[in-house]
């Protein structure tokens, strides 16, 4: 959220149902996926081997709306979730991978609200950390389950 303050955004609500589902992926992905060139499905996949759907997220985005309905399958979150995760092999922390998105042209603009996002209001965030992978979800939606947890 510093982040955000430092580019004149307001700060977005923590979101319980959201850090729900980006913990859940995270050890899913830590302990489920392989990472290498060769796989079609990229780490915004779901395994089979956990209570959800499993997902083929592919690099042309064709099957994007399995990863975006995550929360609203997993929680009762109300709306969409939008995903940017990032995989250190040494083991994931939150200030790696925020350095990683502020340069990335896919990622900073969802954190900052420039681009195709720069419409969009972030009404509530997950974040996610285990293993290998950390991650963040935004969501358009106010989390019911989150009314006390906001801009701190």
């Amino acid at each position: 959220m510093e982040y955000r303050k430092d580019n004149k955004l307001e700060a977005i609500p923590l979101s319980e149902n959201l850090s729900f589902v980006a913990q859940t992926h995270a050890h899913d992905l830590t302990e489920h996926y392989k990472f290498n060139v060769a796989n079609v499905c990229n780490p915004h996949s779901w395994s089979s081997k956990g209570k959800w759907s499993s997902c083929c997220y592919t690099s042309d985005h064709k099957k994007s709306a399995c990863m975006w309905a995550k929360p609203k399958e997993l929680t009762g979150y109300p709306g969409n979730g939008y995903e940017i995760l990032y995989y250190s092999s040494g083991g994931a922390n939150a200030q790696e991978g925020l350095d990683g998105w502020k340069v990335s042209p896919a990622h900073n603009p969802l954190i900052i609200n420039s681009g195709i996002w720069a419409n969009v209001k972030w009404k509530a965030v997950g974040i996610g950390i285990y293993g290998t992978y950390g991650m963040v979800w935004f969501g358009e939606e106010t989390d019911p389950a989150s009314p006390a947890l906001c801009n701190q």
